[in-house]
């Protein structure tokens, strides 16, 4: 534990918010689906549009909210968040037309994407530079351990089914946002970043090319995640021999793995050339993944089809965990200072895409194609990593201009 637990201070402060938060978001996506559904009769497609607007405002709210963290302080803003966000899970308590449903789904997702940006900034406020990525590793196993016991709490709903089972789980999630909320109002804050005086735009990492590449990249390889949690139930279903239960064995896999090996994995980072260096070895690891879990839907019986799938689970998680981390360095360190929420807002657009993008691209790919969408699949992740090294020789230059520049008004 003294090896995936933060050290004692701040660090160790977010990692109980973030156990704190995630234990209520592993049960409401355990089982908010099905309340939506079986509970307040929604129909599926409704869910669905719901979700994917809400998602989308999210995504396109993470920078502006960055923003005001920056100008307002991150502590400040981030304990706001977690409030707004323990508000908006209240609602669903007593929220059954759809059109309000809609908008308290959307509400929901823009404080969550704030919440995220501003608790990103809080972090680079609070700890030393080179320590980033490792406390940031720290609290990746940190959430995992929380969703996965969460999801655990709302398992039991689901085998209850009923009303105010679901009901519960709502009300515990709200709870651990304002949990969250107290945690967090015991560090320190972080000074606001003052006006800028280079007389640029207030959104610039709008305007930062390398940066939108580099997390445009990072949008490619969190295809990851709709792989995991969609791509394989189907592709098991309906390419395989292995057993259905397969799918919720590798979900397993992967969130002990990360729980257990993130932190580790991250110690090989340490600035932006290793950072580059990881991701490219995490998009090879995932072009492995993806032609042994090829393998899979081979003439190879039951019990090959399930060595395959294990084995490539355990492949694609460490490339998974290597693309994390250096992807996590890249945004911290490529981030000019005092702009750090809105950097962070807009590079936590990349798993968003890949939630938005993936399930089409997945499904295609997997279901249709077969195994030679393996292949393509496999393709993708080994080009987006290796074009990361230099997209991110491209942005150390831009990022040295512009500190040139706001030295240079400094000192006018």
């Amino acid at each position: 534990m003294s090896r995936i637990l933060p050290p004692a201070g701040p660090p160790r402060v977010l990692a109980a918010a973030q156990l704190a938060n995630s234990l209520g978001d592993g049960a409401f996506y355990a089982c908010s689906a099905l309340f939506f559904t079986r509970i307040v009769g929604l129909s599926a497609v409704q869910v669905g549009v719901a979700l994917t607007v809400a998602w989308a405002m999210g995504m396109l709210a993470g920078v502006p909210l960055g923003y005001l963290a920056d100008r307002w302080g991150p502590r400040r803003t981030t304990v706001a968040l977690a409030l707004a966000t323990a508000a908006t899970l209240s609602t669903f308590l007593v929220v059954r037309a759809y059109p309000l449903f809609v908008v308290v789904v959307c509400l929901y997702a823009c404080c969550q994407g704030g919440l995220n940006s501003a608790r990103q900034a809080l972090l680079a406020g609070l700890v030393a530079p080179e320590l980033r990525t490792r406390t940031r590793a720290q609290l990746q196993a940190t959430l995992n351990a929380g969703l996965a016991i969460g999801a655990g709490i709302g398992g039991l709903a689901l085998w209850a089914d009923t009303a105010p089972a679901y009901l519960a789980v709502f009300a515990m999630d709200a709870a651990s946002f304002l949990a969250a909320a107290l945690v967090l109002r015991r560090l320190p804050e972080v000074p606001p970043a003052p006006a800028d005086r280079d007389g640029g735009p207030r959104l610039a990492v709008l305007r930062d090319r390398p940066y939108a590449l580099i997390t445009f990249l990072n949008a490619i390889m969190y295809l990851n995640m709709p792989v995991l949690s969609l791509g394989l139930p189907l592709w098991i279903v309906t390419h395989t021999d292995a057993p259905k239960p397969m799918a919720a064995a590798l979900l397993i896999v992967n969130m002990l793995s990360v729980a257990l090996f993130q932190v580790r994995v991250a110690r090989q980072v340490t600035d932006l050339r290793s950072a580059a260096r990881t991701t490219a070895r995490g998009g090879a690891l995932m072009l492995v993944a993806c032609l042994v879990y090829a393998l899979s839907g081979g003439p190879v019986g039951l019990w090959g089809a399930i060595a395959a799938l294990l084995v490539a689970a355990v492949i694609q998680v460490f490339g998974e965990m290597m693309q994390g981390a250096g992807g996590w360095e890249l945004s911290f360190a490529l981030a000019p200072d005092g702009k750090q929420g809105q950097y962070q807002g807009f590079y936590g657009m990349a798993p968003q895409i890949a939630r938005m993008l993936g399930p089409v691209l997945v499904t295609t790919l997997l279901v249709g194609w077969g195994i030679p969408g393996w292949l393509v699949l496999g393709a993708l992740f080994l080009v987006a990593g290796l074009a990361v090294g230099p997209a991110v020789r491209l942005a150390e230059r831009g990022l040295a201009r512009r500190t040139a520049v706001l030295e240079r008004a400094q000192a006018g």
